[in-house]
């Protein structure tokens, strides 16, 4: 059963315990990775592929590494995200002009067309986690989301916390 729904016969938990921003915070999180989680798996994609794609569409070709640490990928995933996304034309794997030990990955035309595609998705995905607040109470939640995550976190969240 989800955190977020009870069932008719039982009780609400203590008007206390619902105000508790940690718990409501959580049971959020739930709502919304589902919510992003669907949306992408029924493209045949994962949040992954959708912070690395945009990561290189922002941040211009990187090294795996780079990747890596812009999007809070662990490394050992990464190898696992540029495959997929290699396979599928999205990325271009080339040696480093500088570094023939690495490699650069860089976005395709296809790529791009795949961001654009998860991107809407994602849009989609907020408009209905959001669709109870107006436009300025979504500014306003992504705000002080913004001020708790930089107090509390690294730059980049890591891949558990990504959407």
């Amino acid at each position: 059963m989800s955190p977020s729904r009870t069932p008719a016969s039982e009780e609400p938990a203590p008007a206390r315990l619902r105000a508790i921003p940690s718990r409501l915070l959580a049971g959020v999180t739930l709502v919304a990775d589902r919510l992003v989680g669907e949306r992408l798996a029924a493209e045949g994609a994962h949040k992954w592929h959708f912070a690395v794609l945009l990561t290189l569409a922002e941040a211009g070709p990187a090294s795996q590494a780079e990747l890596s640490r812009r999007t809070g990928i662990h490394r050992s995933d990464m190898v696992a995200v540029l495959n997929d996304l290699g396979d599928a034309g999205c990325v271009r794997r080339d040696p480093d002009p500088h570094d023939r030990r690495r490699n650069v990955i860089t976005l395709t035309a296809a790529g791009r067309r795949r961001l654009e595609r998860l991107d809407a998705l994602i849009r989609e995905a907020q408009d209905e986690l959001l669709a109870p607040l107006d436009p300025a109470e979504r500014d306003e939640l992504t705000r002080l989301l913004t001020a708790l995550a930089e107090h509390h976190g690294p730059a980049h969240p890591g891949p558990d916390e990504q959407s």
